[in-house]
């Protein structure tokens, strides 16, 4: 799994104009079962998307096409993780 956590570029109002078109782009993510959960940062200074993908490479691939990061928007940063214990500890991406 990859956390991909967010920083956005601009001030916020200018980021949630774009908010729908980025909601829209993850809901595809986790209908094609690669999305594990996301949501905004508190305070809201980014975000985290946590995907189900096995390398750094794949989520920097998927997460490009992020409406925010092609509006320059914001930019992620991966974090590679493996969830030993909880509700995560055995996640497996869909079928």
């Amino acid at each position: 799994m990859y956390l991909m956590i967010s920083t956005y570029l601009v001030p916020l109002d200018e980021v949630d104009r774009a908010r729908d078109d980025h909601l829209a782009f993850l809901a595809g993510l986790e209908e094609r079962g690669l999305m594990v959960s996301a949501g905004r940062r508190d305070p809201a200074v980014g975000g985290i998307v946590l995907l189900g993908v096995d390398t750094e490479a794949a989520a920097r691939e998927l997460m490009a096409d992020d409406p925010y990061v092609v509006g320059g928007l914001a930019e992620y940063a991966a974090m590679g993780w493996n969830p030993a214990r909880g509700v995560l500890a055995d996640w497996r991406r869909p079928v």
